[in-house]
């Protein structure tokens, strides 16, 4: 049953577009931790009892090209968002490394461990995993999983957020995509996400400054 269209439908819903959705409303942050530890025990038990993934790495990963490709990306990100806060928001440019450089490695600890690692297992390796056959188009399915990605922040309620989010859903879909990896493109979410608490965007990712 858990493999039939229907109910990956129906469970798609659930924990793409409800869930992530009733974040925004107010409601009591105990129960949004509960909702969000089930949810991501049930989608682990997926991977490992009815998917049969295996939680290891790729001996065969392309890490050359996966380097080169990065810092590619990562160059114009860099860029982009350094001129983004150099002209609209100044007094935060790097405003964390510099005052308070204990704080920024706390954030990027938290931040790499446990939030990138779990957000990845989620929207690209259970959701590829679970819907990726559902789609004969494989550029619509890495746009809704874009799509979903940037919902799952909507509680941030911040247009900026979404956008950003929906940019680095596309880049790291197309990463898993090719590689099929959840190191790969856990590693690519990491860097991307802590320049922005680096160049002094943190702000508005919920962390403080």
């Amino acid at each position: 049953m858990m493999k039939s269209v229907s109910y990956k439908l129906i469970e798609f819903f659930i924990a793409f577009v409800i869930v992530p959705a009733s974040f925004a409303l107010n409601f009591d942050w105990k129960i949004k931790v509960g909702i969000g530890l089930v949810g991501f025990i049930y989608i682990v038990f997926v991977l490992l009892r009815i998917e049969k993934k295996a939680f290891k790495i790729n001996p065969n990963l392309n890490w050359k090209q996966f380097w080169k490709t990065t810092l590619f990306k990562f160059i114009g990100i860099a860029v982009l968002t350094f001129l983004y806060v150099l002209f609209f928001d100044r007094s935060n440019l790097f405003s964390v490394v510099v005052n308070k450089p204990k704080l920024w490695i706390i954030i990027l600890f938290i931040y790499t461990f446990l939030s990138v690692y779990p957000q990845e297992l989620i929207y690209r390796t259970f959701f590829f995993e679970r819907y990726q056959k559902l789609f004969s188009s494989s550029n619509l399915f890495i746009f809704i999983n874009a799509i979903v990605f940037s919902l799952g922040h909507i509680f941030f309620k911040n247009t900026l957020v979404i956008i950003l989010t929906f940019i680095g859903g596309l880049l790291f879909a197309l990463t898993y995509n090719q590689s099929k990896s959840t190191l790969l493109v856990s590693i690519e979410h990491v860097i991307y996400g802590c320049w922005l608490f680096t160049v002094g965007m943190g702000d508005m990712l919920g962390f403080p400054s």
